[in-house]
C-alpha cells in the first residue's frame, strides 16, 4: 500500500447536492418539508390501520409493513443530508458511513420484497376472490412479511461485512448527499472482487426474484382481463391493482433511472432523489387518495378526536 493509501480511514467527505451557495436554504426548506411530510403521512397509514379494525386485513397488513419501510428508508438519508445542509459540515464518521450503507441496504431489500408479496395479494385478491382469505390466512402473512425482513437482514449484513474488510484511499471524497455501496467500493484500494461477486449473485437473484413475482402477477392478471374483456372486468382490476401498479411503476422507474443515468453525475443524483425521498413520500397519498377504506378509516377517527375535544 503506496503512501496515497491508508488501511484505517476516520471519516469520509460527502460533497451532497449539487447547488449554489445561495440555494440552499430553499433547498433545506425543501427537503424538511418533504421529509416531515414522509414521517407524516406513512405513520398516519400505520396509525389507522392499526386502529381501524375493517383495515386487518392481508392488504393493509403487508401495506403498514411498506409504509414502516417507506418512512425508515427515507429516515436513514435525509436527516443527515439535512444535518450537513445545516452545519456545513460534510463529514461522516467511519462507524456512521458503514451502519448508513447497512441500513440502506436494508430498507431497499424490505421495500423490493414487500411489494412483491403485495403483488401476490392483489393476484389472489382478483383472481381467487372467494377463497381469498383461506389463501392468505394470518399465519402465511406473518410468514411473507417476516421473511422479507430476515432476508433483507441477511442480505444487509452480508453486504456490510464484506465492506468492512476492506482499505480506502485517502482521497475518500463522494459526490452525493448519501452512501451507496457501490460509491464506497469505488474508493477502495483492495481487491474488491468478492463484493462484486456478491452484488451480482446475491443482489442479482433478490431484485430480479421479487421483479418476477411481481410480473408474473400481473400477467395472471391481465391474461383473465382479456379472456373475459369487459368495462366491469377493467374498472375491478383497476380498483383492485391500480395503487400498487402506480407503487410499482414508480418504484423500479426510479431505481432503473439511477442505473441508467449512472454515469451523469446530476441525473444520477437526482435519480436518487425521487427514490429515497419522493418516491416515499408519494405512497401514502397514492394508497390514500383514491382507497376508500383509507379515507373511511381517516374520517372516524377525525370524528373520535372531534367528540373527545367537545366533550372536554
Amino acid at each position: 500500500m503506496g503512501p496515497e493509501n491508508q488501511s484505517s480511514v476516520s471519516e469520509f467527505l460527502l460533497l451532497g447536492l449539487p447547488m449554489r451557495p445561495g440555494q440552499q436554504r430553499w433547498f433545506f426548506t425543501l427537503f424538511l418539508g418533504m421529509y416531515l411530510t414522509t414521517v407524516l403521512g406513512n405513520l398516519l397509514i400505520i396509525l389507522l390501520i392499526r386502529l381501524d379494525s375493517r383495515l386487518h386485513t392481508p392488504m393493509y397488513f403487508f401495506l403498514s409493513h411498506l409504509a414502516l419501510t417507506d418512512m425508515s428508508l427515507s429516515s436513514v438519508t435525509v436527516p443527515k443530508m439535512l444535518m450537513n445542509m445545516q452545519t456545513q459540515n460534510p463529514f461522516i464518521s467511519y462507524p456512521e458511513c458503514i451502519s448508513q450503507v447497512c441500513f440502506y441496504i436494508l430498507f431497499c431489500c424490505v421495500d423490493n420484497f414487500l411489494l412483491a408479496v403485495m403483488a401476490y395479494d392483489r393476484y389472489v385478491a382478483f383472481c381467487h376472490p372467494l377463497h381469498y382469505t383461506t389463501i392468505l390466512r394470518e399465519g402465511l402473512c406473518v410468514l411473507l412479511v417476516a421473511g422479507s425482513w430476515i432476508l433483507s437482514c441477511g442480505t444487509a449484513l452480508t453486504h456490510t461485512l464484506l465492506l468492512v474488510r476492506l482499505s480506502f484511499y485517502v482521497n475518500n471524497t463522494i459526490s452525493h448527499f448519501f452512501y451507496e455501496l457501490t460509491a464506497l467500493l469505488k474508493l477502495s484500494c483492495s481487491d474488491i472482487s468478492l463484493n462484486d461477486l456478491v452484488i451480482f449473485t446475491v443482489g442479482g437473484l433478490f431484485s430480479i426474484l421479487p421483479l418476477c413475482i411481481i410480473l408474473g402477477s400481473y400477467v395472471r392478471i391481465g391474461t383473465i382481463i382479456l379472456r373475459v374483456p369487459s368495462t366491469k372486468g377493467l374498472y375491478k382490476a383497476f380498483s383492485t391493482c391500480g395503487s400498487h401498479l402506480f407503487v410499482v411503476s414508480l418504484y423500479y422507474g426510479t431505481i432503473a433511472s439511477v442505473y441508467f443515468f449512472s454515469s451523469w453525475d446530476s441525473k444520477y443524483i437526482t435519480a436518487s432523489v425521487m427514490y429515497t425521498v419522493v418516491t416515499p413520500m408519494l405512497n401514502p397519498f397514492i394508497y390514500s387518495l383514491r382507497n376508500r377504506d383509507i379515507k373511511q378509516a381517516l374520517k372516524m377517527c377525525v370524528r373520535r378526536v372531534s367528540v373527545k375535544s367537545v366533550a372536554q
